[in-house]
């Protein structure tokens, strides 16, 4: 999404472009290299390959709700410094979708069938954030991606040992989830209270065990 001024039809065609192309497209990234890309790896058995599947999965929702997450925060952002960190933090997630994609289709594993569901609702969560204030919404952004990272860690761990594909991918996005949530608070983002962060978690949780499966 671009900076100037739009009218109240472009922002609406840009929205639902953006959501378009995160749920069914090829989102426009960096261009990074897929850190999973020609590396050797054994053959997955058949138990093997399913668990990485629903652990990537589960990885790829959490980049949908990621990109509705930055979008809406960067659609209500005051600040055009903030609304250009959630732009550039988006194009960056942007690569962690397109490589959870892509090693999906490698294990023959299809996306999760709630990803509209879970796009939809941070979309509104995301909106709410940014309504509330600039450094408020970078807040929120650096509590959900030391989240994220926590569960990223917990993903590595549980991974096949011979997925190294899987594992460079993953370890890749925890890096990056790290940098955005620090500069989240570099930019002035704000501690969010205890309770809030329990609810973010619950939320989390919901979306990771609903996505294993569907």
């Amino acid at each position: 999404m671009g900076l100037r001024n739009f009218t109240t039809s472009d922002v609406i065609f840009l929205l639902a472009d953006d959501a378009l192309t995160t749920l069914f497209g090829k989102p426009r990234s960096t261009g990074r290299k897929n850190p999973g890309v020609g590396l050797s790896e054994e053959l997955l058995s058949s138990s093997d390959t399913n668990k990485s599947a629903e652990l990537m999965r589960v990885n790829h929702s959490g980049e949908v709700c990621a990109q509705a997450l930055y979008r809406s925060q960067a659609l209500m952002a005051r600040s055009q410094t903030v609304k250009k960190h959630m732009i550039q933090s988006a194009r960056e997630e942007n690569d962690h979708l397109n490589w959870c994609e892509t090693r999906l289709n490698q294990l023959g594993a299809k996306k999760s069938v709630l990803n509209p569901i879970w796009y939809g609702g941070s979309f509104v969560i995301g909106t709410a954030a940014g309504l509330i204030g600039d450094r408020w919404s970078l807040g929120f952004l650096a509590e959900t991606e030391r989240q994220v990272g926590r569960h990223l860690e917990r993903h590595i761990n549980r991974l096949p040992r011979n997925d190294s594909a899987s594992r460079a991918i993953i370890e890749q996005m925890r890096k990056d989830e790290c940098n955005h949530a620090a500069s989240a608070l570099e930019n002035g983002g704000k501690e969010l209270p205890h309770a809030v962060k329990e609810l973010m978690r619950i939320a989390s949780y919901l979306m990771t065990k609903s996505s294993q499966w569907l």
